[in-house]
């Protein structure tokens, strides 16, 4: 028997990191997006000049699928990128420690 994942909601999911910094930023997107279901877009409005690098490595190293800056909306940059079921977690407190030791980016 396969269990059936509940569909990703027809709209994105908006998280606002405004005045987040780069460490900050990503726990907090961390956390929001903890029980996200695969295939939901998450919208990122961030107005830290490195999340556009960040982000993109921050989803190469968890598995999550970058889409890349959208136009910017009214509250800044906005960069998206889609959840996916086989994200590797980070460490609850480091963004760039994958969860259960390895370690595959530098602390920043």
């Amino acid at each position: 028997m396969t269990a059936t994942l509940p569909a990703p909601p027809d709209r994105p999911l908006v998280i606002d990191g405004t005045g987040m910094l780069c460490v900050v930023l990503l726990l907090h997107l961390r956390a929001r997006i903890a029980d996200a279901p695969p295939g939901m877009e998450v919208h990122l409005i961030a107005d830290d000049p490195a999340a556009l690098l960040d982000l993109a490595a921050w989803c190469h190293l968890t598995g999550h699928t970058y889409l890349g800056p959208l136009s910017k909306g009214g509250h800044g940059p906005v960069y998206s990128f889609t959840v996916t079921g086989t994200a590797k977690p980070t460490q609850p407190t480091s963004p760039w420690r994958l969860d259960g030791g390895e370690n595959s980016a530098p602390e920043q």
